[in-house]
């Protein structure tokens, strides 16, 4: 079994710990280590080095997410799979954040266990159906926030955009149904909150952020 995938098991329930050790074991995986607590998990992975640990987030001592940035950040190499009753929201970013490559949730069946833990070892990020979507999602919504235009209002977007294709003040206004004072002002606004200087640098921001191509 030299050539097999070395994997450690996490979970503070001996059966549940014991089944998965044995599916994985029957399956080819070669199991060098288990843990019960969060704790004893660090130090067998030291000892170990296992390529996969398969990890419950509910755990004595440390939490899963703890477990799993300690392991990643001492092995880059290991690989961990979440392995949980739970599949909140929470949870599941709380785990990708600290380092997780997939995240299972317990009623995956053996086959789907198997899969998941081979698909981790090659680097391959695993997730039980409907996770994945959910970490798009809320991935997609961390971009929007950290985006530069972030910072600039609804109106002053809108704004913006219509600099960006060119429009003069007045045509934005009539567009608007807003004064050409009041375009003036978002415009001022927008060049203080993005650090800019003139209409020229604020559309060239405009342009490098596609905001000409939006409606």
């Amino acid at each position: 079994m030299s050539d097999a995938v070395t994997v450690m098991v996490v979970d503070d329930h001996p059966m549940w710990r014991d089944s998965v050790s044995r599916d994985l074991q029957d399956a080819g995986f070669d199991v060098v280590a288990t843990a019960a607590d969060g704790i004893d998990a660090v130090r067998r992975a030291a000892a170990t080095r296992p390529r996969v640990v398969v990890l419950d987030l509910q755990l004595p001592g440390m939490s899963g997410v703890e477990v799993a940035a300690e392991l990643v950040a001492a092995n880059p190499e290991t690989r961990v799979l979440v392995l949980s009753a739970s599949g909140e929201q929470a949870d599941v970013l709380g785990a990708v954040k600290a380092g997780a490559t997939g995240y299972l949730v317990k009623s995956a069946s053996r086959e789907e266990l198997i899969d998941a833990v081979s698909r981790t070892a090659r680097d391959e990020p695993v997730f039980t159906s409907g996770l994945a979507g959910l970490l798009l999602g809320e991935f997609r919504r961390i971009s929007t926030e950290d985006s530069p235009t972030s910072v600039l209002s609804e109106r002053e977007t809108e704004v913006l955009r219509l600099v960006a294709k060119g429009l003069s003040y007045k045509k934005i206004a009539d567009r608007l149904s807003i004064s050409h004072r009041t375009v003036q002002n978002h415009v001022q606004n927008t060049l203080a909150k993005l650090h800019l200087h003139n209409r020229v640098e604020l559309t060239r921001f405009a342009i490098e952020h596609g905001l000409d191509d939006q409606p």
